[in-house]
């Protein structure tokens, strides 16, 4: 008889706590079994949560790589959805070991497009020549499929990083620390706006001296980085995977 996921996910909590000092975000592979395993009628918590963390990626996909319209986009999303995530238990058949969750939906929802652009093509035509030769394209395209998504991927967890060090800012009364990281670090870095000089920073914040303005800085980036953290701990498995998908996003920023 299977575990009941109620005890499950305080066990996790209480290993979590044991691992960091803290409760560690719910391990994306726990989610993704827990998901798998939801009955089909009734409310899906897990899946739900899942999608929500992947389906901005995969919209930005179709609309970027895909070069759709958003309507277009949006319709494929919700056949995928409703096809493949819900009536062929994607999901539940997912395999750990075969690889990152993210690149499975991505695989799934490339075949699924190519699919359904067949069909259409055959009963306009009446035959699938022409697909055919278009899916043999998208398999040869795939690295460039992937890509564009991993950017997309990368991008959302930048800004939910930054959404929650901003939120974390001004919960703790530390709004200061925020707008300094954002002339300091991040307009430059996006915007290629030159960094505001330390002097300046004095000027603006009330720092005593420039060192003191240094100093809030390297607490700014610390709460950065913690933030990054945080959300990349949501799509590992476990907390020392974190520097790896952490060198896999700065690898997919440079290239």
């Amino acid at each position: 008889m299977g575990e009941d996921p109620q005890n499950r996910d305080q066990r996790d909590q209480r290993d979590q706590r044991d691992q960091r000092g803290g409760i560690f975000p719910t391990t994306r592979w726990s989610l993704v079994e827990r998901a798998g395993a939801e009955l089909p009628t009734g409310t899906r918590p897990a899946l739900d949560e899942l999608l929500r963390r992947y389906l901005p990626a995969l919209r930005c996909h179709l609309l970027s790589r895909k070069s759709l319209h958003a309507q277009e986009a949006d319709d494929l999303l919700q056949g995928f959805i409703s096809s493949k995530v819900l009536e062929a238990d994607l999901i539940g058949r997912a395999d750990r070991s075969r690889g990152r969750f993210r690149a499975l939906l991505l695989t799934a929802l490339d075949r699924y497009v190519v699919s359904q652009g067949r069909r259409r093509r055959a009963q306009k035509r009446g035959h699938n020549r022409t697909a055919a030769l278009e899916e043999g394209a998208a398999r040869a395209d795939s690295r460039t499929s992937a890509d564009a998504f991993d950017v997309a991927w990368v991008q959302q967890v930048l800004q939910q990083a930054l959404d929650r060090m901003r939120d974390e800012c001004e919960r703790t009364g530390r709004r200061a620390l925020w707008e300094l990281f954002e002339c300091r670090i991040l307009r430059p870095t996006l915007e290629g706006e030159k960094p505001a000089v330390y002097e300046r920073l004095v000027e603006k914040f009330g720092f005593a001296s420039p060192s003191q303005a240094w100093n809030a800085l390297v607490t700014s980036k610390r709460m950065f980085i913690r933030a990054l953290r945080s959300v990349v701990g949501e799509y590992v498995e476990q907390e020392s995977e974190i520097d790896e998908e952490i060198r896999d996003l700065q690898h997919i920023l440079e290239g």
